[in-house]
């Protein structure tokens, strides 16, 4: 039963991580006043958004099974507070730390009609920081003797991070245009 536990844990954190790269790459993909016009925005929106629930079960069952699973000792109070478990303190301490900044993504969006957008936003970005934490966190923990689940994270971070480029490329393009359309305006 222990071994089905710890194979379940496994394969629930590669779910979880490949189902965050679409949500990062998706969400690069919509954010951005250039994105928001394209045609089709809503249905990518709408991806984005259950990819993001079906990564939230596939993580809560990552996190129960891992905790459950006496194999290595990961007890609850390690899956919420990082960098207190007695199993690989720091890279189980990542990945409570992503796990942390995306229950903090999921709370502000939920409550998204009744916070600023301005709040919903900055924790938002966040998820910019918890996928290269999840990232590190399953290449250093749930890879390390499999390769074909090492190159399926590599695979994750190679699309999230050309994704991140591309986004941050796309806010630099529309913040000189915007300010190409103000000054043409005040000339």
């Amino acid at each position: 039963m222990n071994e089905l536990l710890w194979y379940t844990s496994r394969a629930t954190g590669t779910a979880s991580i490949v189902l965050l790269t679409g949500v990062v790459v998706l969400g690069a993909a919509i954010s951005g006043r250039g994105a928001r016009s394209r045609d089709g925005a809503t249905i990518v929106t709408a991806l984005h958004r259950w990819l993001s629930l079906g990564m939230t079960v596939f993580l809560l069952l990552h996190v129960a099974t891992a905790v459950v699973e006496t194999y290595v000792s990961i007890d609850l109070i390690s899956a919420i507070l990082p960098f207190t478990s007695g199993y690989e303190r720091l890279w189980v301490g990542l990945g409570t730390l992503a796990f942390d900044l995306f229950v903090a993504v999921v709370v502000t969006s939920l409550l998204r009609q009744r916070i600023s957008d301005r709040t919903w936003r900055f924790v938002h970005w966040a998820a910019y920081l918890l996928w290269p934490l999840a990232i590190l966190h399953g290449f250093t923990l749930g890879t390390a003797d499999e390769p074909v689940l090492r190159l399926t994270t590599v695979a994750c971070a190679v699309a999230g991070g050309a994704a991140i480029v591309w986004r941050s490329g796309v806010t630099h393009h529309d913040t000189h245009r915007r300010r190409d359309i103000a000054a043409q305006e005040w000339s």
